[in-house]
């Protein structure tokens, strides 16, 4: 990791070599014992755990840190114009830093300025030129103990429960566990995902059946430096499929699993997992083997999200933006996993287990699964969120004990049933419109796909042919980040053009007339999973919570 070093560091070791951390280390090394860096980056490192083991690092090496803000984060605050607020009209947030060593002090003073949220890029470019440093006001930092330098939370965290550590997960006794789950893993990095997720089995095949035999193909090239420069852009070409090819091994069919992944919430596709072609597949592998076994799980949103928090159940494979689109990938946590002899073991330790059994006594005869159903429930509960939600934007969940263990047991198993089975529930009872688009009849083409929600009317515009009805306005409100339920799927359904230049030219054929029937039936059964969810997140306000933290009691590690 750079200048944030692992052993400071709480992320994930493979999500922190981002080249501009790099050239932080880089510069850092080569100053004398007196000197300035000075820098325009990103401004993820202020606030994203990713870079809690950077901001403790460049408090240790350096003597002052000044940080002005540009803002600008487009993924963060989706009002917000690239164009517009953002200095170099890019969705990332931009920051200026100023790193100063004075080898006759000690310690580490923070100072930190930032531009009003919807300042327009010529306010913050006009600021900066007319603005000396010494006549900025800075705000004095104090970082807490996770190395937070802004939005810092006052609440009972730290005493709360922990679902996942990465001390549990890497424990080599049972005895060191102090975690609900043992396992975690982020979902399936493919870095091809217009390669290996479909939604038509026959057109995956014949996708990967291209990729692999174009791959094994190049193996007898007479270069062997030629897929290093771009030289073959058939295929995309990454940092595994490199390492592969070198080696000289080709892709073997018994290599290949054809099975349907979670891509995005509400929406399956078929998918080709496989260690030969995705880039990474993390723990992914001890939670559903070959990508055939369905193990209950929940995923949660990414550490770097500054998307609202939300949490869904699955069975199936995740992708790794499953719940997180391009804010650190999603993190799911299984019943339980499996062994490297196949067999299938708990994930919910058995120190989790006897928290329960401490807090609400073993007369409740509480189960790994009730514990489960117990998370899942607390993780939709709107005052825990509200309450946390600082927390929640930086580290694993913290789970309270609330005084009617069995009620909110009840209330995960039903929201997981919902959410797992939602292609199997009743669906809601909506009305369908169909008024034939003349025009497009007349020239002898198909309706043009809308796939619009309006929210107010309960309506969604389907295409230009049919509106479905009849949906009522609270099943928009079960929102999942800055999507509704519904909404997701009508953004996954939409027709796009590919980005991957073969797919573009050779395997185009997507076209939402083949699933229009299917996204119909996919809105009337997810309208039933967002009205009652949110009858049961209605619910959950009236409950009675614990008002004390000191009942939660926690075992001392063991030597």
């Amino acid at each position: 990791m750079p200048i944030g070093r692992l052993r400071l560091s709480t992320a994930q070791k493979t999500k922190v070599y981002d080249m501009y951390a790099r050239f932080f280390r880089w510069a850092s090394d080569r100053m004398h014992d007196d000197g300035v860096l000075a820098f325009v980056t990103n401004r993820s490192f202020i606030d994203s755990r990713t870079f809690d083991g950077f901001r403790k690092a460049v408090a240790e090496e350096f003597n002052e840190i000044y940080v002005v803000d540009l803002g600008g984060d487009v993924r963060v605050n989706p009002k917000l114009s690239g164009t517009k607020h953002n200095v170099f009209g890019i969705q990332t947030g931009v920051a200026i830093s100023f790193l100063v060593k004075r080898r006759k002090e000690k310690g580490c003073k923070i100072f930190y300025t930032r531009r009003p949220e919807f300042d327009t890029a010529s306010d913050k470019l006009s600021f900066l030129g007319s603005s000396k440093l010494a006549a900025i006001t800075f705000d004095r930092i104090e970082p807490d103990k996770r190395a937070n330098w802004i939005n810092l939370a006052e609440n009972n965290w730290d005493q709360l429960i922990p679902v996942a550590e990465k001390k549990t997960k890497t424990a080599k006794t049972t005895g060191q566990e102090r975690a609900i789950f043992r396992l975690f893993s982020l979902g399936v990095v493919t870095s091809r995902d217009e390669w290996l997720y479909t939604f038509s089995s026959k057109q995956l095949h014949a996708q990967v059946e291209y990729y692999t035999t174009h791959f094994n193909q190049t193996l007898s090239t007479s270069d062997p430096n030629f897929n290093t420069r771009n030289a073959d852009d058939v295929i995309k070409w990454t940092r595994s499929l490199r390492e592969r090819w070198h080696t000289k091994k080709a892709i073997a069919p018994r290599e290949l699993s054809f099975v349907t992944a979670n891509y995005r919430p509400f929406t399956k596709k078929h998918f080709c997992f496989s260690r030969a072609l995705a880039e990474t597949v993390y723990q992914i592998p001890q939670v559903f083997l070959d990508g055939n076994e369905r193990t209950p799980c929940i995923t949660l949103m990414g550490d770097s999200s500054g998307k609202p928090y939300f949490s869904l159940a699955i069975d199936r494979i995740p992708d790794l933006n499953f719940v997180s689109p391009a804010s650190g990938g999603s993190q799911t946590l299984p019943l339980y996993r499996y062994a490297a002899t196949g067999e299938r073991v708990d994930n919910i330790t058995d120190w989790g287990l006897r928290q329960f059994e401490k807090h609400y006594g073993k007369a409740k005869q509480i189960t790994k699964e009730d514990i489960f159903h117990y998370v899942y429930a607390v993780l939709h509960d709107p005052v825990y969120r509200e309450k946390y939600a600082l927390n929640l934007k930086r580290e694993f969940p913290r789970i309270p004990f609330y005084p009617d263990f069995r009620c909110w047991a009840d209330w995960g198993k039903r929201l997981m049933e919902l959410h797992v089975g939602y292609e199997l529930v009743e669906p809601w009872a909506i009305t369908r419109s169909d008024l034939p688009d003349e025009n497009a009849r007349a020239a002898g083409v198909g309706p043009k796909p809308i796939l619009k929600a309006d929210p107010d009317n309960g309506m969604i515009r389907i295409d230009s042919e049919t509106t479905v009805s009849g949906i009522p306005p609270v099943a928009f409100t079960y929102r999942l980040g800055n999507r509704s339920g519904l909404e997701w799927i009508l953004d996954q359904y939409k027709e796009k053009t590919p980005k991957d230049p073969t797919i573009r030219e050779k395997f185009n054929t997507y076209r939402f007339a083949d699933y229009k029937e299917k996204v119909i039936d996919l809105i009337a059964r997810v309208t039933r999973v967002s009205v009652e969810t949110m009858e049961i997140v209605e619910a959950m306000k009236l409950a009675k919570r614990t008002a004390s933290p000191t009942d939660i009691t926690h075992e001392a590690p063991k030597n």
